[in-house]
């Protein structure tokens, strides 16, 4: 069986751990030629492409603060130069998720958030937008939203946003970039286990799984696997959607 994914060229950024790890590796599973994008946790992300390269796959890292344009544009070029010119998938998967009450928060404090989980996700799917309209086949993009794009939570008022926004961008990249062949949407999770989750937040942990009706917190393989769909040809006439990924917690009625 052919995998998804045979013969695309990948950018997964924040891959060096966690969703974003899991994103690259199930990439390269079905197929892709994954870089393998960090800001300063570089040794993680050289064994995120060690890991895809133990697998028979192939793996770059490229390095960056997408906070800023500039590099931004040249994370994405620098994938695609080493893909031979061709980039035919993006996730956006960078972000920071710092806990901070509205009231107090500076100008600054929420710049900080927006623009590593909003800008970042625009100047990236524009650079690679403009390598992917020239290709034939155009290519895909998916941003890692979340479900505080509807749900926020006390202390995420600037995360909660910026993930409402990277829903709004995908839909509106999806129109404007449809015509070029390039399909854009998001998956949001919701509550994904790490190690150690449920001794830093034990509550939290016990009021999600009596609330989910699935019984469990997802994984980051969870959310790879919706993200390999978007990307391939399954899901071939859909773009500008939002596939939630919560085990259907978002289903429980909130009254």
């Amino acid at each position: 069986m052919t995998p998804l994914l045979d013969g695309q060229t990948a950018l997964v950024t924040g891959a060096s751990g966690g969703i974003g790890r899991a994103v690259a590796r199930r990439m390269a599973e079905e197929g892709a030629a994954v870089a393998v994008h960090c800001r300063t946790a570089v040794r993680a992300a050289r064994e995120t492409a060690a890991d895809i390269e133990a697998l028979g796959g192939r793996a770059t890292v490229v390095q960056g603060d997408l906070s800023d344009e500039e590099t931004c544009h040249r994370v994405v070029r620098e994938a695609a130069q080493w893909g031979g010119g061709r980039l035919t998938a993006l996730v956006n998967n960078a972000a920071v998720q710092p806990v901070q009450p509205l009231p107090g928060m500076t100008a600054a404090d929420w710049r900080a958030v927006v623009d590593t989980n909003l800008t970042s996700v625009f100047a990236c799917t524009q650079a690679a937008a403009e390598i992917m309209r020239g290709l034939p086949g155009g290519g895909t993009v998916t941003h890692i939203a979340s479900i505080e794009a509807t749900h926020p939570a006390v202390g995420h008022a600037h995360y909660s946003t910026a993930k409402a926004a990277v829903v709004m961008h995908a839909r509106a990249a999806a129109l404007e970039y449809g015509r070029s062949g390039i399909r854009v949407n998001t998956v949001s999770p919701g509550l994904i286990d790490r190690e150690g989750l449920a001794d830093d937040w034990p509550e939290g942990v016990r009021r999600w799984q009596e609330a989910v009706p699935t019984g469990r917190l997802g994984n980051a393989d969870d959310v790879a696997n919706a993200v390999v769909f978007l990307t391939s040809p399954l899901a071939s006439w859909i773009t500008g959607h939002d596939l939630v990924v919560d085990g259907g917690v978002s289903a429980r009625p909130t009254w």
